[in-house]
């Protein structure tokens, strides 16, 4: 959880920073160019046993805040259980912020606030959370606790009028993972049996030695690692350690991999880049709260990051808000876009209400088993952008089965008329596609293009099936969840201009605005450049494809494929028209086909490679010796896999 720290520091307020952190570029943090271009044969991600598909349950923090207690939670379990909704996959039950007491000064033990965990007092033992974990797992479910990467919590920032903020001395009160992170994950995953953690950061944010809320309260000061609103200030290669630490000693404590990681940094540090390799969920962005505008905010922070997410390792734009605010029983056209888009772009489902009460329009909602079916797919493949546009949105993504599920999203508050093509769905034109509506069930059928009405704030979700344009292989940009960015060629990461700038919802309208925070400006796109722009190489447009920087890498799964072919060039988009660029496929780290060095304005080339047996096939785009500072952008036009 995390406020936005803009208003306070544009202000001078409370959590004002109080002095510069040294940046690191993204080539600090990646290594040398060389390292990051040299092909490896390997699939460089860490293989995991658990998020296979974005993982599903309940969290406490929308529901109740810090006013959490064992009973709510045991509540929520049940109501999962008995409604069916962990049936359909819903299997996590989260404890956020407020389970805690102190921290023991004799042994740097935690306790637990049995006082709202009352399972946890054992007559002549520590307080343990086992009976409560056994009690979660004796119903098929599983446990995930919160806690945070530096010395204090969120909540002791934010929530200072709670009842249930740790207590004590100043170290008794330090209950983050800061020099105890061994210690805390050993005893929340083989002592007390979770099989999840949230690991926030405000402890390397919002503490620093001058601030009010650390004299006030009398915390230790910490320089902040974390700078917000200015990457250049943040030290992204001491975050990215951090939380490398925990993913260490979660292995060490969890050998059998059964655990989940999810890195809660708000979108900051530039984890789009590195997060899929530590953890396997991260935040893309600030804390959701229940507004339309905010909704669009955390969903545009991960809409255009589908090449940086894959089984095991996902973008999340936070939990849940269905059934609070703008998407309660009241506005459930705004609950069903919600929870929609969250699916199709394969966001962890983690609802965050009082299941004991929750009304059955709601319920509805979490439990359309079919929209469900289109998050847990085992391919993997986060939805991509067929049309963008601030108004309306045409968002596609490739099924397992070799359907397609798109979703005709309407962002404003008027109605509107959304045409959808074949070609959008990588269909053929002059074929019938067959669309079966998600949420009212109905069917229907379409040649070329057909236009729908929507409502205001409308989301329509199909699953759609026609006669494919690519019949024997699959486009790059329908295989996401197959493709790795190793490197990206991103010197200099960028705040995302492109995300909408919702007014802030905790500093209303002081400060001087809104400003573009999360990294991710010049990262690899599907089926654009990596800044927005129509892909486009020497004239000649491409409607898929990838695009993305110089100096980069793409690794591919090749299920069976015989033949890699793309139309390579440097992008007409590209602001840098001095240097050039060669291409080379590799197959399990042996070179197999390339081409010469390429400028802008040169007519794209065919490369092609026969990867018949290969299991890794590498995309590497290098330069050599640039003159020229600015980025130099390049696509892989109709990039493809084929039989």
């Amino acid at each position: 959880m995390i406020r936005s720290l803009l208003a306070s520091v544009a202000v001078g307020g409370l959590l004002a920073f109080s002095s510069p952190v040294l940046a690191q570029t993204g080539s600090q943090q990646a290594g040398s160019q060389a390292d990051v271009l040299t092909a490896t044969g390997r699939w460089s991600i860490p293989e995991r046993s658990q998020a296979q598909t974005p993982p599903m349950g309940w969290n406490s923090w929308n529901a109740f805040r810090t006013e959490v207690d064992e009973a709510k939670v045991l509540g929520a379990a049940r109501a999962m259980v008995d409604s069916g909704l962990s049936a359909l996959g819903y299997t996590y039950v989260n404890i956020d912020d407020g389970w805690w007491l102190k921290r023991r000064q004799t042994d740097g033990r935690l306790q637990i606030r049995t006082g709202i965990f009352p399972s946890a007092a054992i007559e002549g033992q520590d307080s343990s959370f086992r009976p409560y974990t056994d009690a979660i797992h004796a119903m098929g479910l599983k446990a995930g606790i919160y806690t945070d990467i530096g010395r204090n919590a969120c909540s002791q920032a934010y929530d200072l009028h709670s009842p249930n903020l740790p207590e004590g001395t100043t170290a008794e009160r330090e209950v983050g993972l800061q020099g105890h992170v061994d210690q805390d994950i050993g005893l929340y995953f083989q002592e007390w049996g979770f099989d999840y953690i949230k690991v926030d950061a405000c402890g390397i944010n919002v503490y620093g030695p001058d601030t009010d809320i650390v004299r006030d309260y009398a915390y230790t000061g910490v320089e902040p690692l974390i700078d917000q609103a200015a990457i250049n200030r943040t030290d992204i290669a001491a975050v990215r350690a951090l939380y490398a630490e925990v993913a260490q000693a979660l292995e060490i404590h969890n050998p059998d991999g059964d655990y989940i990681l999810a890195l809660c940094n708000w979108g900051s540090a530039d984890v789009r880049t590195w997060g899929k390799d530590v953890g396997h969920m991260w935040r893309t962005s600030g804390d959701i709260t229940p507004t339309w505008t905010r909704m669009l905010h955390n969903f545009d922070s991960a809409s255009t990051r589908a090449l940086y997410a894959k089984p095991g390792a996902w973008n999340d734009p936070d939990i849940l808000f269905v059934g609070h605010g703008e998407f309660d029983a009241d506005h459930l056209t705004e609950a069903k876009s919600h929870f929609s888009l969250w699916a199709m772009i394969n966001a962890p489902l983690l609802i965050s209400y009082d299941l004991r009460q929750a009304p059955q329009s709601l319920m509805d909602i979490w439990g359309n088993a079919d929209i469900v079916r289109l998050n847990q797919d085992p391919a993997g493949n986060q939805a991509v952008l067929a049309y963008a546009s601030d108004d309306v949105q045409i968002i596609v993504k490739t099924l397992s089965t070799g359907k397609k599920a798109v979703a005709l999203f309407n962002r404003v508050m008027g109605a509107t008329d959304v045409t959808l093509t074949a070609a959008q769905l990588k269909f053929a034109d002059d074929a019938p596609v067959a669309l079966q509506n998600l949420w009212d069930k109905t069917a229907s059928t379409f040649t070329g293009e057909q236009t729908f009405a929507l409502e205001p704030r409308q989301t329509l979700v199909f699953e759609a099936s026609g006669a494919r344009l690519l019949d024997d292989g699959l486009y790059l940009s329908e295989m996401p969840g197959s493709v790795n960015v190793a490197a990206d060629g991103v010197i200099a990461p960028e705040p995302d201009p492109v995300v909408h700038r919702m007014r802030n919802a905790w500093g209303e309208t002081r400060g001087s605005g809104e400003r573009p925070t999360y990294t991710g400006w010049g990262g690899a796109q599907a089926d654009a450049t990596p800044y927005d722009q129509a892909l486009r190489v020497g004239g000649q447009g491409f409607d898929t494809g990838i695009g993305i920087l110089t100096n980069s890498r793409l690794e591919v799964r090749n299920a069976g494929y015989t033949q890699f072919e793309a139309k390579v060039g440097v992008d007409d988009s590209t602001r840098n028209l001095k240097d050039r660029v060669g291409f080379s496929v590799y197959g399990d780290g042996r070179l197999l086909a390339q081409t010469p060095a390429m400028g802008f304005g040169d007519a794209p080339l065919a490369l092609t490679a026969d990867i018949a047996g290969v299991s890794i096939v590498e995309i590497v785009a290098r330069s050599e010796d640039m003159d020229s500072d600015l980025p130099l952008v390049v696509t892989l036009g109709d990039a493809a896999l084929r039989r």
